[in-house]
């Protein structure tokens, strides 16, 4: 088996590179992703493969059956959204829509889900139970498209067993996978902060209530909640990325709005920091005679890859690309939804990587030189298929 999925990935390769292609020319923004998703479509009824459209606004569901299908059930799972940027790179399948880039790499998860579907659809003869594939929209944008397709059943009728995932990797050289097991993404949340003063003439200052310099107490108090409220031995990350206030040097405004973002890896840590981030913002402002308001709307949880399922997935990746092309990950701060599938089922979240040699195609992710040694496709075709047969056999 290991040797047909390998022959029918390279097979396949030209095919699913000019899949890659035509989706990273045309992206699309998280859950406007429709003619992203006609396009997985078309391909996967030319090949026959069973699915359903309209998953969550964009979404789709696919069904291969292999014999005795009730026996056990794998999903595979791909998301299909693109990123707010400019694309600076000069290729022939650079993107044609003005501000939009697949600079994350999901046109190469879909194709590499297509990929696999293609291969296991061939091979279905040869394997008991059911690959489940999902294609998700808006996996960028809260409140991710991964929980919007759990709310609409995407784990039920079959209810899968577990779950897999691959995401690309500029930091490892195209032919090589990472792996970690236990903790490895953060959760990410969301902040909104309005505070609310008395505006009035910049040289009169005590007659207002100077929501700036209150905003800057705010900022920097708020790291106390990091520095002295969490445990050290829990990583977390608060960043503030927007302040809007004022529109003149002479000028105190009456209110500032501070955007920004909680990330931890302790799920109850993660809702103590909620409630200190509030008290603290209320309490300053109401110090110094200001009124606030603050939103802290549930994001993504931390993503946690069962232990048990990655070893395995770690050893099937040694039977298929050898032990050295197998790499242990350190654990990241950035998000990722597929952390709402494995908050229902034992999952694998793995990474393929991307670069070439380590000299070309090191751009990191969400930057808009972002491209990947093409020959990333067939290792995460091919990978995605092996696992879904041999997690099978459970």
């Amino acid at each position: 088996m290991i040797l047909k999925i390998q022959e029918k990935a390279a097979a396949y390769f030209p095919e699913v590179q000019a899949i890659r292609h035509h989706i990273h020319a045309h992206p699309e923004l998280s859950f406007e992703e429709h003619g992203t998703s006609a396009f997985i479509a078309g391909k996967l009824a030319a090949w026959g493969v069973k699915h359903q459209t309209g998953v969550a606004g964009t979404g789709i569901v696919a069904m291969i059956e292999g014999k005795s299908p009730g026996k056990r059930c794998i999903a595979l799972r791909a998301d299909m959204d693109a990123l707010p940027i400019q694309e600076k790179n000069e290729t022939e399948y650079r993107s044609q829509n003005a501000g939009v880039m697949h600079a994350c790499g999901h046109d190469v998860h879909s194709s590499c889900l297509l990929g696999a579907a293609k291969i296991l659809q061939e091979l279905k003869d040869e394997f008991e139970g059911t690959v489940k594939l999902i294609f998700q929209p808006g996996e960028e944008m809260h409140p991710g498209g991964a929980s919007l397709m759990i709310k609409e059943g995407v784990l039920e009728n079959p209810k899968p067993d577990a779950i897999f995932a691959l995401h690309v990797y500029p930091n490892l050289p195209s032919g090589t996978v990472g792996f970690r097991a236990g903790q490895y993404m953060a959760s990410a949340d969301e902040l909104y902060i309005t505070i609310e003063g008395k505006g009035g003439h910049a040289a009169l200052p005590h007659q207002t209530v100077d929501p700036i310099s209150i905003a800057a107490l705010v900022i920097t108090g708020l790291q106390q909640v990091v520095s002295r409220k969490s445990n050290p031995l829990i990583p977390s990350v608060l960043t503030f990325g927007k302040i809007q206030g004022g529109f003149a040097t002479n000028v105190i405004p009456d209110k500032v709005e501070l955007l920004g973002t909680f990330r931890t890896m302790n799920e109850q840590w993660r809702y103590e920091a909620h409630q200190w981030i509030k008290d603290f913002v209320h309490q300053t402002c109401e110090a110094y005679g200001a009124t606030a308001i603050v939103d802290i709307p549930a994001g993504y949880p931390s993503l946690f890859n069962d232990p048990a399922l990655t070893a395995k997935a770690e050893s099937w990746a040694k039977e298929y690309l050898g032990d050295t092309n197998v790499r242990t990950l350190d654990m990241r701060m950035a998000g990722e939804d597929f952390s709402f599938y494995t908050l229902n089922m034992p999952g694998c979240f793995f990474r393929i990587g991307t670069n070439k040699d380590g000299k070309e195609f090191t751009a990191p992710v969400h930057n808009a030189h972002f491209d990947i040694d093409e020959a990333a496709l067939q290792t995460g075709m091919g990978m995605m298929a092996w696992c879904a047969v041999m997690g099978l056999q459970g």
